[in-house]
């Protein structure tokens, strides 16, 4: 196991300091998180970067692969309107070439209501000014939007069902170019799974849930992975509508890769979206925030950083559905983030079961041993 060196303890309080200044509460969520929610979230193709356990008869978890999940769980447990909760901590991911448990420093933060572009403004000018204290001087910024890409996809008249599956795919993005190559092709899916899935897609989900149930009781199956009955029928159901549902046409699949394919400073990226797309509403009213995002974080000490914006998803978690910040390193690379984060309002929703809300929810961390030079290199 590769261990992370040791971090100078000034340089540790100088990028804990911006969090400290705010007033948050700090917690220590639990390590052991239920794998079945991780998964839920991040998508199977992180589980071979997680640690699984498993005790005698009890349902498997994970050592956690990030705070964001574990600090909005801690909120909704309080029932608290609203919060601002900071960290400091290990996270758990199998890895190659790094460390396999890494410290993180970030903040959550949680309100029902309030002014999301000065809420985004305010994030970013955190997260950097947290990050610049570990020292680095080849650092700079890359925004993005995860709702950008599913406003735009809106605009292009889509069947409902594909606009769907496209919107939900926006934070996949190995998934969303899959679906890019198979334009013009309808019969290019995954059809194995077909006849099952519609069988069970045709009942109600409690009958669907029980009837797998008996399946595998019949069969002798035990289920792993932490994935409920009801769980598992659901994504059968979604994997028939990806092989039987219309596929884009190549002019429709042209369309989103110049969608994805803008990349630039942060005005001139807005601009070029914007002529994608003059007459959806839906996308100029979030460039027009954007454009209000961006003369706050101009204004803060955020603003003296080389900045890009990038239409493309990206990261490993599906769980942000606005602003996107990454901090990153000349000498570390696009892929090796010093500092990330984001809002995500529809999770905290989605962890309590209570359907849509309208709160307000971001947040975002700093790597201590990516932020020092010294440490990562």
């Amino acid at each position: 196991m590769i261990q992370e060196p040791r971090l100078p303890a000034d340089r540790l309080q100088a990028i804990r300091t911006p969090f400290l200044e705010t007033g948050a509460t700090w917690v220590q969520p639990p390590v052991l998180q239920p794998l079945s929610l991780v998964l839920d979230l991040a998508g199977e193709a992180l589980r071979s970067r997680l640690f699984v356990l498993q005790a005698a008869g009890g349902a498997e978890v994970c050592l956690r692969p990030d705070f964001t999940a574990p600090v909005a769980r801690l909120h909704l447990a309080s029932g608290a309107a609203a919060g601002d909760y900071a960290y400091e901590g290990l996270v758990f991911r199998a890895s190659e070439d790094e460390a396999e448990e890494v410290l993180q420093i970030g903040i959550e933060r949680f309100a029902p209501e309030g002014d999301r572009v000065a809420a985004d403004a305010g994030l970013v000018d955190l997260v950097w000014r947290a990050a610049v204290a570990g020292g680095r001087a080849d650092l700079s910024l890359r925004l993005g939007d995860a709702g950008l890409l599913p406003a735009f996809v809106a605009s292009l008249g889509l069947d409902p069902a594909l606009a769907s599956r496209l919107t939900r795919m926006a934070a996949r993005p190995s998934r969303l170019a899959a679906e890019l190559d198979r334009a013009g092709d309808p019969g290019s899916g995954a059809p194995a799974e077909g006849v099952v899935a519609r069988r069970l897609g045709a009942l109600p989900p409690d009958e669907a849930a029980a009837l797998l149930e008996e399946i595998w009781t019949l069969s002798g199956i035990t289920p792993v992975g932490g994935r409920s009955a009801a769980e598992i029928a659901a994504r059968l159901v979604r994997r028939s509508e990806t092989a039987s549902a219309p596929a884009l046409s190549p002019g429709q699949a042209d369309a989103i890769r110049a969608f994805l394919a803008v990349h630039d400073a942060p005005r001139a990226a807005l601009e070029q979206l914007g002529r994608l797309a003059p007459k959806a509403a839906g996308l100029q009213a979030r460039l027009s925030d954007w454009a209000r995002r961006l003369d706050r974080i101009e204004t803060s000490p955020a603003g003296s950083a080389a900045a890009t914006f990038d239409a493309a998803p990206r990261g490993d978690f599906a769980y942000y559905d606005g602003l996107v910040v990454e901090v990153v390193s000349v000498a570390l690379g696009p892929d090796r983030p010093v500092a990330a984060g984001g809002r995500y309002d529809g999770l905290p929703a989605r962890l309590s079961g209570a359907g849509a809300g309208a709160g307000s929810a971001l947040g975002g961390m700093v790597r201590p041993g990516r932020a020092i030079a010294e440490a990562g290199q």
